[in-house]
């Protein structure tokens, strides 16, 4: 076994920051962040994997979201593009498209995206994304489009 060197006395516990785990602010910023219909999931998903919910909230959204360093909007931008490299997950991505809206990100934004990924996570891969983005963004727009056309 490879040395490690001298062990340090003060224990590990003693050392490291402690995390930020907040249901309450998790649950406020699930309320901002996602839409009725995301949240809508979360008793189905308490019904089939209970606490899991309590756990999602409590750790990613009064966890990692409460770190300093990056806005929302930062967030966002690394959320579509996490999700577009992963592929297979088009409802997360949809959902994500949809709170990118919700955090400032123009839908011209949301499109360069994927057209930035491309080289990166390669084209097919930002061509799938950009499929979800396009209809995600066609369903936001399509209920102004019929209150105005009302209104002729």
């Amino acid at each position: 076994m490879a040395d490690s060197g001298p062990v340090d006395p003060v224990p590990l516990s003693e050392r490291l920051t402690t995390a930020v785990l907040d249901r309450e602010a998790g649950h406020r910023t699930l309320d901002i962040l996602q839409d009725p219909a995301t949240r809508s999931l979360f008793p189905w998903l308490e019904d089939v994997a209970p606490g899991f919910p309590d756990w999602l909230i409590t750790t990613l959204f009064g966890g990692t979201y409460q770190r300093p360093g990056l806005s929302p909007r930062e967030r966002q931008l690394v959320n579509l593009g996490a999700l577009t490299a992963l592929g297979g997950v088009d409802p997360q991505l949809a959902g994500q498209v949809v709170t990118s809206l919700r955090v400032g990100l123009t839908p011209e934004e949301v499109v360069e995206v994927f057209v930035h990924l491309a080289p990166y996570v390669g084209v097919p891969k930002a061509l799938a994304g950009l499929r979800v983005a396009a209809a995600a963004l066609e369903d936001r727009a399509a209920p102004r489009e019929a209150g105005r056309s009302d209104r002729r």
